[in-house]
């Protein structure tokens, strides 16, 4: 699971700063969620093989009680409630505030990891200037420059120093070929997620029980189907209730982000009497993103009439023409109508996102391909595709060797991968191919 980290601090101390620096953009993978201030956004960021997710606030006020600044202080609250470190940034330029004293004291109830970050302290002298800040009581002030990267690595190194225990040993599980399928519901509020999980469960007769995640509250269910072992992740909110769970619709940015990224399998709900949404489509946006295999489940879909499913598809073929690999399904959660397909939909996703193809098939597959149509010219050459091999899975991952690469088109990649696909029958998974170009021994020659 990956952690989450919360940036606190009254206005103009230069968060946005640090959360570009630690996502190393400027766009937040997710952001601009329907419901959500537009002072909070969230971003991913990998320092190594380390993945974490960085929510970025807006000034915080914990006292004020009224207008914009209440509802900035409430989107603040619910980013420390769900992140495991909170980077406390405060100016070191411009000094110690009674706000900054505010934030700390709300900080010091929050039971949570707390790393105080004396922003702009470049060319300062880190024992006299930022002693001030020790009235806080959050621990040692960390001088780092957000503008100019410096001090990043190691307060980055400190707010990731309790996580990531452990890693290895869950490569290892990941190899088990006989692991059960890891299955998240995602999508947005209200769109029945609860409704569909609760059908299942009680479909079923599962027996389920709780899996707390090391760094977040996080619940799995796992249950079995048709002699197929599953794994839900949580993305609704379960919790049981003495021997019955209780799907409860509580949506949040974190969870979804953190749900996808540990799933095999994603199962994008989307609601028919509301067609698709910009939010619809940035989960979907970030499910691509993520190499993960996607089914797409239309809920409600006999509260249609005709024209709207109509105008349904047409919105899909629009807005969500990136995941036209998807199967799309029609269901009614709470009618319990339509659920069979789905699960032969999922396990079909998941067979073609771990499907072993032989570099032979590969190479051939590729020779017939270039022999029907070839790549156009760049120049006075033409790219040469010499042979392919499959480079991972799940995604699954094709590897392309020749000369001149780089003047691949993106649209001869597409047409390869509709021969690809067509051939081993990828359904529900995205395909990424990678064009290696050979090094010309001449080139170092006078």
């Amino acid at each position: 699971m990956k952690p989450v980290i919360a940036l606190v601090g009254r206005p103009n101390v230069g968060k946005s700063t640090l959360f570009n620096r630690l996502t190393k953009t400027r766009d937040a993978i997710v952001a601009d969620f329907a419901g959500l201030t537009r002072d909070r956004h969230y971003g991913e960021g990998r320092q190594g093989s380390r993945h974490y997710i960085v929510i970025d606030t807006g000034g915080f006020e914990p006292d004020c009680t009224e207008g914009i600044f209440k509802e900035m202080a409430k989107q603040t609250r619910q980013a420390v409630a769900e992140a495991d470190a909170v980077i406390f940034v405060v100016d070191a330029r411009g000094g110690l505030s009674a706000q900054d004293h505010d934030i700390a004291r709300y900080l010091r109830t929050a039971n949570k990891k707390v790393l105080l970050a004396a922003n702009k302290a470049e060319g300062m002298q880190e024992g006299v200037q930022l002693a001030e800040f020790f009235e806080l009581g959050i621990g040692e002030p960390i001088p780092i420059s957000s503008a100019h990267g410096q001090g990043i690595r190691s307060l980055l190194d400190m707010a990731l120093d309790d996580f990531f225990v452990g890693e290895d040993d869950e490569e290892e599980v990941e190899e088990d070929p006989n692991r059960p399928i890891k299955l998240a519901v995602a999508g947005r509020p209200n769109v029945g997620k609860s409704t569909l999980i609760n059908a299942w469960l009680g479909e079923e007769r599962l027996v389920a029980f709780d899996m707390p995640g090391t760094t977040r509250d996080a619940i799995s269910v796992p249950f079995e189907r048709e002699g197929q072992r599953f794994e839900l992740i949580d993305t609704a909110g379960l919790r049981r209730k003495g021997r019955v769970f209780e799907a409860i619709e509580k949506f949040s940015v974190v969870k979804t982000l953190q749900a996808i990224s540990d799933a095999n399998v994603v199962l994008l709900l989307l609601d028919a009497t509301q067609g698709v949404t910009e939010q619809d489509a940035h989960i979907a946006g970030y499910i691509l993103e993520s190499g993960r295999a996607v089914v797409l489940a239309i809920n409600k879909w006999d509260a249609v009439d005709s024209y709207q499913r109509e105008l349904l598809a047409r919105s899909i073929e629009t807005r969500l023409a990136f995941l036209k690999f998807a199967p799309i399904l029609h269901i009614s959660a709470i009618k319990r109508q339509g659920l069979g397909p789905v699960w032969k939909s999922i396990t079909d996703a998941w067979a073609s996102a771990t499907r072993k193809m032989p570099t032979p098939i590969l190479t051939r597959l590729l020779l017939e391909a270039v022999e029907f149509q070839q790549p156009k010219r760049a120049g006075i050459s033409r790219p040469k595709l010499r042979y392919a091999h499959q480079g991972g899975q799940n995604p699954p991952i094709i590897v392309i060797h020749g000369n001149s690469l780089e003047h691949v088109s993106e649209s001869y990649k597409r047409y390869l991968e509709g021969r690809f696909r067509a051939h081993f029958k990828l359904t529900g998974t995205p395909l990424r191919i990678q064009m290696k170009s050979s090094s010309n021994p001449f080139n170092d020659k006078d």
